[in-house]
């Protein structure tokens, strides 16, 4: 039985992980009769987002290992504890607390960086040649580490296009439920709610991916 790593970044789509994407990737992986685990940092989220009106909380704190555990039902270890060695392949889903707490691409655009510790679990898995799957904005982090890399973000033209090129990465326009496998990589992404997105479409996207991914493993 192959397992996976999922690398979560709190829990709602405005401050956290993007809750549609999380839980379709999690539902697919089980349908594919994976087995995997959640990790997110243990650190205070960015900002905290009040999600009914779009405003932020000041003065509000979070964790994002706390609000993780709210998606993994308190299945989460911390991101610390990742090993490369124990996983068939790493997976993220979306939301603005990837742009915001996994890297600052909400803020740096083409300038972010990624955190040291996901840029750790990212690197440590590319090097042992492993697979890496991204849903929605995830992707950008593949751009900025990995030099040369194949992703998607959905539609072509777009500021977001516009800022994986200039840090290096190529990009393939996708419609709902496609995949771009980069192989030479073993990078594999999904536009998710880059598009405008049904839950279903999410749902489609979020199977493909593992779908493909699964079926690299087994080749």
């Amino acid at each position: 039985m192959k397992r996976f790593a999922v690398v979560l970044a709190g829990c709602g789509r405005k401050d956290g992980s993007e809750i549609n994407e999380a839980i379709t990737l999690l539902l697919s992986l089980e349908q594919h009769q994976c087995q995997y685990q959640c990790f997110a940092p243990n650190r205070p989220q960015t900002e905290v987002i009040d999600h009914l009106t779009d405003k932020k909380v000041c003065n509000a704190k979070r964790n994002i290992l706390v609000e993780a555990a709210r998606l993994a039902r308190g299945r989460v270890l911390p991101i610390e504890e990742y090993k490369a060695a124990d996983y068939d392949g790493l997976l993220f889903s979306g939301g603005y607390g990837v742009a915001k707490n996994l890297c600052d691409y909400a803020y740096k655009g083409a300038s972010m960086e990624v955190q040291p510790d996901v840029a750790r679990v990212i690197l440590d898995t590319y090097q042992a040649h492993k697979p890496i799957g991204g849903m929605c904005i995830s992707p950008v982090m593949f751009a900025k580490l990995i030099p040369e890399v194949c992703i998607t973000l959905g539609k072509d033209g777009t500021p977001d296009v516009d800022n994986v090129n200039k840090m290096g990465a190529s990009h393939v326009q996708t419609e709902h439920g496609d995949v771009v496998a980069d192989n030479a990589h073993l990078v594999f992404t999904t536009p998710a709610y880059m598009l405008d997105a049904t839950l279903k479409d999410v749902y489609d996207g979020a199977y493909n991916l593992v779908d493909t991914i699964v079926s690299t493993l087994t080749v």
